[in-house]
């Protein structure tokens, strides 16, 4: 009887024995390391990328001249109703709004209440002007599209304001992806970071002689396409010094064809009326 407890805990002991063995037979993964975490590294704009992807090796110390790129977009829409812009008015057939006015805005919205509407730009309307006016095509309008000034096509947007924007940029969904445009050129931007162009300091399709490099920035969106396939709206985000015009311009390189976006939905960035930030 007394022997029981002595065979007991040999047979416990044995028992630990064989299972620290086992263990120590097996072979340990080492941990991931963290570097492998991070996400795919974006592709890279080469400098001086205003050729074609196809044009072989560039020059980096004399790049190409800047290429003219063709004007993608839609074809205008049919029956929707004309808006042409003129500082902080808009006209409407014989009609004139200044949306800024409230009882203005409101005659406005009337018109405009579940139409499609094609806003045609003049060439110094600065997007900070329009501002009012935008609110009422989002409020209102069944559709608003952005003519190109320089060319029968146009582009179906959906508006969004800054509290918009950042409502937008919070939605858990890969990519995000936006168009910063800014007086030296255009910042393509995503979740992961901004597409590197010729300067890592600057930005990633910079201005070229004087003008918006079209071709290239149409090429790193292609790049960007490529990077996050499940990727469906893009977000332009012109500085609110920009003009209309000029925003309308950039939106031909979101295209890689006529009729042929890159993403479905195209978004629009501007700024909040002065009257909205103050809670008027």
């Amino acid at each position: 009887m007394r022997r029981e407890p002595r065979t007991w805990t040999a047979r416990v002991l044995a028992a630990v024995l064989l299972v620290s063995l086992g263990a120590g037979c097996r072979e340990e993964k080492p941990a991931e390391p963290l570097q492998s975490l991070k996400p795919e590294p974006l592709p890279s704009l080469a400098a001086g990328g205003g050729a074609p992807s196809d044009a072989g090796a560039e020059d980096v110390d004399e790049p190409l001249p800047l290429e003219v790129a063709p004007v993608y977009g839609e074809a205008l829409p049919e029956n929707a109703l004309r808006l042409e812009l003129s500082g902080e008015r808009v006209r409407l057939g014989q009609e004139s709004f200044e949306a800024a006015r409230p009882a203005e805005a409101v005659r406005l919205a009337e018109r405009v209440k579940g139409r499609e509407v094609l806003l045609v730009p003049d060439a110094d309307t600065f997007l900070v002007q329009a501002s009012e006016l935008l609110v009422v095509l989002r409020d209102s309008a069944k559709a608003v599209w952005l003519k190109h000034p320089d060319a029968p096509v146009a582009y179906p947007l959906v508006l969004r304001d800054e509290a918009g924007f950042r409502a937008w940029l919070e939605e858990v969904a890969p990519g995000k992806l936006r168009i910063i445009q800014r007086s030296d050129g255009f910042e393509l931007t995503t979740s992961v970071g901004k597409l590197p162009g010729p300067d890592p300091n600057g930005p990633s399709v910079p201005v070229r002689g004087g003008r918006q490099d079209i071709a290239t920035l149409r090429r790193g969106l292609g790049l960007l396409k490529g990077r996050f396939k499940t990727s469906e709206d893009l977000c332009l985000v012109p500085s609110f010094g920009t003009e209309v015009a000029q925003a309308a311009r950039a939106l031909s390189g979101v295209y890689s064809a006529p009729g042929e976006p890159w993403f479905d939905e195209l978004c629009l960035v501007f700024p909040t009326p002065r009257g909205a930030r103050d809670g008027g």
